[in-house]
């Protein structure tokens, strides 16, 4: 319990501040938004939590406050209003305004940038996850052989974008021909802020030893965090677009999705502090399995709209498939280890 004190404390705050701000209608709506949140990004959480136990105290520290402010009040709020200033060409301070006194045009702006946004965030996704499956180091596989042979093809050079790009040409074809240059380039900076991001942390956990360790490690958590901010930005563009579904208010909404934000940052530690990773040992694989389902649905979104249950029910029974198949790969080695024992033992 003692990993959500916090999480309690700032939904407290978050209910307080919704009441005064639009009465029990507004309580009722950041609970329903806090809650989209959390089922919504659980899948966040454990990726989350495999890059977070590699990082020192510090940087877990900074997660939880830094990184909570960042997102809640940077990609919940500020950037939404920056993609409406860039894409109508108003004022950041118009924008604003526009988003406290106008709600109304204020959503049809943000909904007008989705394709970009939805490219964008969608092969920032689709990099994770074909990081992962592509990764040749991997010894336990989910999916057996399937899972063994895509992970051998990680020996190809830069399989992952070579693939991703493959993708986002093909899905951009499928656009009308007055959006396809923006969601290519929506699309390829996801891809180029992906490996950016994921080349330097590499660069600065493998460096050399000698006196410029700590700073290695000092950066490597640096870069780690970048990369865990992008990823929970890459989650929250398609939560903040589902939230106006529900509310066209913007400081419920990001009231509401803060709520969510920081459990999932709280369940995130959980999830190391536990160990969990390790007892549950498919977890990851599930939760990457989702974030490549919700991935090719943001892209899919581009053309046809997917319900947000839908996404949020597909990602829930991949965690739960994985943590069934944990516990079943548990029980099977503990049969094998006892069967074994006795086999020594009777010789």
């Amino acid at each position: 319990m003692q990993h959500f004190r916090l999480s309690f404390f700032v939904t407290l705050i978050c209910i307080i501040l919704s009441y005064l701000w639009a009465g029990v209608y507004g309580v009722f709506i950041t609970a329903i938004l806090g809650v989209l949140e959390v089922s919504l990004s659980f899948d966040n959480a454990v990726v989350n939590a495999s890059i977070l136990k590699r990082m020192d105290d510090k940087w877990q520290q900074y997660f939880l406050t830094w990184g909570i402010l960042v997102a809640v009040f940077g990609m919940r709020l500020l950037f939404p209003i920056v993609i409406v200033a860039v894409a109508t060409g108003i004022s950041f301070a118009g924008v604003t305004d526009m988003a406290l006194n106008d709600t109304e045009t204020y959503a049809q702006h943000l909904m007008a940038s989705h394709i970009q946004i939805a490219a964008f965030g969608g092969m920032f996704l689709l990099m994770v996850f074909f990081s992962f499956i592509f990764d040749e180091g991997k010894d336990i596989h989910w999916l057996g052989y399937i899972e063994e042979k895509l992970a051998s093809w990680g020996k190809l050079e830069a399989i992952e974008v070579i693939v991703a790009l493959s993708l986002l040409l093909i899905v951009q074809g499928l656009l009308p021909e007055n959006v396809r240059l923006e969601a290519l380039v929506a699309g390829v900076f996801g891809v180029i802020l992906f490996v950016v991001v994921d080349s330097l942390a590499a660069l600065f956990e493998d460096g050399e030893e000698g006196d410029a360790v700590s700073g290695l490690v000092k950066k490597a958590g640096m870069m780690s965090f970048i990369y865990l901010e992008v990823l929970d930005a890459s989650f929250s563009f398609d939560g903040v677009i589902g939230a106006f579904a529900i509310t066209q208010d913007v400081v419920i909404i990001m009231l509401g999705l803060a709520m969510g934000a920081m459990f999932v940052r709280s369940l995130t530690v959980y999830l190391v502090r536990q160990g969990t990773l390790d007892e549950y040992i498919f977890l990851e694989h599930g939760a990457h399995y989702a974030i490549g389902i919700l991935a090719v649905i943001m892209l899919i979104s581009m053309t046809v709209h997917v319900s947000e249950v839908i996404t949020g029910l597909a990602g829930a029974l991949l965690i739960a498939l994985s943590v069934y198949s944990s516990i079943q790969y548990k029980k099977d080695n503990e049969t094998d280890s006892a069967n074994k024992f006795k086999a020594n033992t009777f010789k």
